[in-house]
């Protein structure tokens, strides 16, 4: 009975442990799915701005508190940002950055490579 009894907390334990285990990998999880489009052109409007008002106007956007005082949510405070450095440094982590987003992990390589698309072409206001 005593031996039942440990089998089956063993086995239960067992089931959680390995249960619990999660591999997230995006590549592996979503192979093929998640690709990033390399070639298409970024434009301000359909590309940058929709990414920005996700991963960082939640504290950037438009208001008296935005944080630090930088606004990302105008094609103006953006190309501030673009022209200045922060905007490409913070969200790539570099050092002497501010790490954006905050206590935050990296927006996804796809986010950034089209960020960067944008402003190596110009950071036209498209």
């Amino acid at each position: 009975m005593i031996f039942k009894k440990a089998l089956s907390i063993l086995l239960l334990a067992a089931v959680v442990v390995f249960s619990s285990c999660y591999y997230d990998k995006e590549a592996i999880l979503y192979p093929g799915g998640g690709t990033c489009d390399t070639a298409a052109t970024s434009t301000f409007s359909a590309v940058v701005l929709p990414i920005l008002n996700t991963n960082c106007n939640n504290c950037h956007g438009g208001s008296a508190t935005a944080g630090a005082g930088i606004i990302l949510d105008t094609y103006a405070s953006v190309k501030t940002q673009v022209n200045n450095g922060k905007l490409v440094g913070s969200i790539i982590h570099a050092a002497g950055y501010s790490a954006m987003p905050k206590n935050g992990a990296k927006m996804t390589a796809c986010n950034i490579a089209k960020i960067n698309r944008w402003v190596a072409a110009g950071a036209l206001n498209n």
